[in-house]
């Protein structure tokens, strides 16, 4: 079926060009009449096939871009704040980049309604960071520098997925095979494969372990790269993303989704790996000539925007309350012949920076689901008593003159402590003390102001009140080694450093400085990794051999060592055994992964007894059948 001649032949002589946006359906028309006033048209098509369709004018009738952007700015209020406008001509879109995006946009999109009719060009909008983040600037550059290839691109992409398309075919198999994450947390990866497809689902690292072990398996004989019709990520932590730029390096020209921050923040802390390996002179895995390959292939969906990824593969991102832009990916598989549900990490739960993870779907026969805090031993404690309990061990740190590392995940972990201290130095919880703030998180803060409409409500409306607590004076940047220098050489404060289980980055650095003093304390706020210097300090070593200015040394460790295990982004066990309680529909099988063994086990055994349902823990390698 040549879908695109279809529509063409419906729409007669309007039509200069018809082509495909990944599953969207792109029309050209060089008929400004039709441009305005064809809506009617396309929306009768849009009910017969069930798919999107948007038209746009052709380059031939466009008004120039000069003349563009004067219009566009006698158009929009001069309150929006225009920052830049940018021009993807090929797709005839016009970006108009602003701190107030909701003033371009108009009372039901009027104004862009106005831009469109005006000049002939597709508005579309992104709001300026209040921090400015030099990574989104040079995302949106790869994008709009490779724009030509970008429409190339997308539309192979659709002719792959309208290829086999065929909504009467029912497929007969769904298999899945891990590749990593399987009773262990670090390098999650798995392979979906039907009669039709091959999809993987994220292509994480180990940050932890050595060697092979670090890494998905990707040396077996289902795994062909040159076979692989997507990747799919949940979110950007390097246990999910941190093995992507290198399948861009070892040839895979394919695309991979995202939702827009994961895109960007996948991208910077790739960037830092690559600077972490040189730091630990070290070869890194792939290049930043990589990274930019995964942007240019990226397709980007925001929460419950539903696209075909294959013929047969139709995917929905659903918010999971994890991170900034993490997500539950629900893949609807053959037409409805089998519904997956890939929970991803995920907090079933309120946090100050996220809702909680979404429980209702339109339908799900299988779910995998994370068991990091899976256990019956796993159980959380109310947030804010955990608030208090890491309030009370900074301010007896402080108050006999110590100092307190607090080792963080920089996307996600690390905004929520902000938030927690923010607000507890304004209500005068927290005695008022410099909050130093180093590695990657202050450009994760950047992106977590480009995309507001990803955090809590509350958040949210902080950041379009001008309140944003990102740029809170409560925080002090650490750009140097003269600065954190500084930090180390002076009274009492709290470090938030990168990275969260002290494996490289600056809270190793830190953390060196701070060991040897009983007064200092360092205080665990995530997961610790097996074989990680966090999980060993954590498990009390009393020293540790290190690199200091260059030599080998042996380092003691007297600083007190705490851990507040209730302020994870993970769900506990309760909070998991809730959402299965919860969801619905009620899914028919539940797939445990992304736990240690006992912890993985120990769910499954619970998750059985009060669901009555199939349940499995497979092991690396292991394929289950689906359907």
């Amino acid at each position: 079926m040549d879908i695109l001649k279809n529509i063409k032949e419906q729409l007669r002589a309007n039509i200069t060009e018809a082509s495909f946006e990944g599953a969207n359906i792109v029309l050209y028309t060089d008929n400004e009449k039709f441009f305005k006033e064809g809506e009617a048209e396309i929306k009768k098509i849009v009910n017969e096939i069930k798919k999107r369709i948007e038209l746009r004018a052709d380059q031939k009738i466009l008004h120039d871009k000069e003349k563009t952007e004067e219009e566009i700015k006698k158009i929009v209020p001069e309150e929006a704040e225009i920052t830049q406008i940018l021009f993807d001509s090929p797709r005839s879109i016009v970006v108009i980049e602003a701190k107030k995006p909701g003033m371009v946009i108009g009372k039901q999109g009027s104004i862009l309604d106005e831009i469109r009719r005006t000049t002939l060009w597709i508005p579309q909008v992104q709001r300026s960071p209040a921090i400015k983040s030099k990574i989104t600037e040079n995302i949106r550059e790869v994008l709009y520098a490779n724009n030509n290839y970008r429409r190339k691109f997308l539309n192979s992409i659709g002719e792959k997925i309208y290829k086999g398309w065929n909504p009467e075919k029912v497929d007969e198999w769904v298999r899945l095979t891990f590749l990593g994450g399987a009773r262990q947390v670090g390098r999650s990866s798995a392979l979906l494969q039907t009669p039709n497809s091959t999809i993987l689902l994220d292509c994480g690292i180990d940050v932890a372990s050595h060697g092979s072990d670090k890494f998905p398996y990707f040396n077996i004989p289902e795994f062909d790269i040159n076979n692989l019709d997507a990747v799919i990520i949940s979110h950007a932590h390097l246990d999910h993303v941190g093995l992507l730029p290198y399948l861009y390096k070892m040839g895979y020209k394919g695309p991979v989704y995202m939702t827009p921050p994961t895109r960007d923040i996948a991208a910077l802390l790739s960037l830092d790996f690559i600077g972490v390996a040189y730091k630990q002179a070290a070869q890194p895995l792939f290049s930043s000539t990589d990274i930019k390959e995964m942007v240019k292939h990226s397709i980007c969906l925001n929460y419950n925007e539903v696209t075909d990824v294959t013929p047969d593969v139709r995917l929905t991102f659903y918010n999971s309350g994890h991170a900034l832009g993490s997500a539950m990916v629900h893949l609807n598989i053959g037409n409805g012949l089998h519904n997956l549900l890939y929970t991803g990490d995920f907090k079933y739960g309120r946090s100050r920076l996220l809702d909680p993870a979404i429980n209702t779907f339109p339908r799900v026969e299988s779910v995998i689901t994370e068991s990091t805090y899976g256990s019956k031993n796993d159980v959380l404690k109310p947030r804010i008593q955990s608030e208090e309990e890491l309030l009370d061990y900074i301010n007896k740190t402080i108050e006999k003159g110590g100092k307190v590392l607090i080792p963080e995940l920089g996307l996600g972990r690390a905004q929520e402590t902000m938030l927690i201290l923010e607000d507890a130095i304004k209500s005068g919880k927290m005695k008022k003390v410099p909050i130093y703030i180093d590695g990657m998180i202050w450009d994760i803060n950047a992106i977590h102001t480009a995309y507001p409409d990803f955090l809590s409500s509350k958040v949210r409306s902080q950041i379009f009140q001008d309140k944003n607590p990102f740029v809170s004076d409560t925080f002090a940047r650490v750009g140097s080694v003269q600065e954190r220098r500084k930090v180390i050489e002076e009274g009492p404060c709290v470090v938030l450093a990168t990275s969260g289980m002290l494996v490289g980055g600056a809270s190793v650095e830190y953390f060196k400085e701070f060991a040897g003093n009983k007064n200092n304390s360092i205080i665990f706020v995530c997961y610790q990794g097996v074989g990680s210097l966090g999980r060993q300090v954590q498990e009390g070593i009393n020293e540790t051999r290190m690199i200091v200015d260059g030599k080998e040394e042996i380092v003691k460790v007297n600083l007190n060592v705490y851990t507040i295990t209730s302020l994870t982004a993970h769900a506990g066990r309760n909070e998991i055994l809730s959402f299965f309680n919860n969801m619905r529909p009620k899914p028919k099988r539940i797939i445990i992964n992304h736990g240690e063994v006992s912890k993985s086990l120990d769910l499954a055994s619970a998750l059985y007894k009060l669901n009555r349902v199939e349940t499995n823990v497979p092991r690396i390698l292991e394929t289950i059948r689906l359907r």
